[in-house]
């Protein structure tokens, strides 16, 4: 790992098909981030289980999950790309700021509401203390930015409370992190329900997958939800569905979203959903192609999460013995 460079950590589940929300909002800012500092992405496998997994198809996802980063563009050799689970220290510092965690920062999580409200019959104390776990993986590396959408905000605030709480009470343990928010494209909306995220745990009419064939791409468009009053312009606050579109446009085709609104002005929404498709499909397709390949070469993927795995440990443990040490664990060899 080069010391000089600050450390940048991220995630996504396993969880269902990965989406152009996904694609516009993380992995493309990820794959710019490569250059410029250390950075860890992982496979959040442990974060999945709050909600019940067919065990064959998650093993699966991880390993297609991992396929797609590289895919889109994030490079192994300078990047470290693992599963959650093949690193235990995760789970054992979740555990040990566990203890540090106040119940009623968690109640007041916003996601765990939500996500209480979707899974009544299923409402778990992982659930709860999800915000914990992923504090832990954030701090685990000293990570110092995290790249976040903006409704990811309240999760980077409690796991900077914790790390400040255990550096207040055992000294320098933890670095701090910082938010790093993408300015454009950090929240792709839901094109059926465009007041809400896109989600690959939405409707499937709701989201285009990073995966997705040419013809569901388009018969999704035409379907995006739009307005009545015909004029194509980008107001998120009045016209939520055409802005929407727009910076899905702007994000495939590389053009301003002023350059954008002059070039289809007096033209019609079908005109708007037509254009966005075709740069969804001409900007997908590369990353669908080389995904392909990619999921073909079994021991190729093997050896890259293998050794992520071993590389994002090695960091981890480093940290754990100052952790231990930190709280009075009585102290072990390997």
């Amino acid at each position: 790992m080069d010391e000089a460079k600050e450390i940048v950590f991220s995630g996504i589940q396993p969880s269902g098909l990965l989406t152009i929300g996904n694609y516009i909002g993380a992995l493309k800012s990820w794959v710019q981030l490569q250059e410029e500092f250390t950075a860890l992405y992982c496979v959040v496998d442990l974060h999945a289980l709050t909600v019940r997994q067919n065990p064959a198809e998650l093993r699966r996802r991880c390993v297609e999950t991992l396929a797609l980063f590289i895919a889109c563009g994030l490079d192994p050799k300078k990047n470290i790309m693992y599963c959650q689970s093949h690193v235990p220290a995760h789970a054992e510092l979740s555990w040990l700021l566990n203890c540090h965690t106040y119940m009623g920062e968690l109640q007041r999580m916003t996601q765990f509401k939500d996500k209480s409200q979707k899974h009544e019959d299923n409402i778990n104390a992982g659930l709860f203390t999800y915000p914990v776990l992923m504090a832990a993986d954030i701090l685990l590396y000293g990570s110092h930015l995290v790249p976040i959408g903006d409704d990811q905000k309240q999760h980077l605030e409690i796991c900077r409370d914790i790390a400040i709480r255990f550096n207040n009470a055992y000294g320098d343990t933890f670095v701090v992190p910082d938010a790093y928010i993408p300015k454009v494209g950090a929240r792709v909306m839901s094109i059926t329900e465009p007041s809400a995220k896109m989600s690959k745990s939405g409707e499937e009419g709701s989201y285009i997958a990073i995966l997705d064939e040419p013809d569901a791409i388009a018969r999704k468009l035409r379907r995006a939800v739009t307005d009545s009053d015909g004029e194509i312009r980008f107001d998120p606050e009045q016209k939520p569905g055409v802005s929407n579109l727009l910076t899905i446009l702007h994000a495939f085709s590389g053009e301003s979203i002023e350059a954008l609104v002059q070039k289809l002005a007096g033209k019609g929404y079908g005109e708007l959903k037509n254009a966005v498709a075709e740069a969804c499909i001409a900007g997908l397709a590369p990353v669908q192609a080389e995904y392909k390949r990619i999921l073909n070469e079994k021991s190729f993927l093997e050896e890259v999460m293998r050794d992520g795995a071993e590389r994002a440990g090695a960091i981890a443990h480093k940290t754990m013995l100052k952790v231990r040490k930190r709280l009075g664990l009585a102290p072990y060899k390997l």
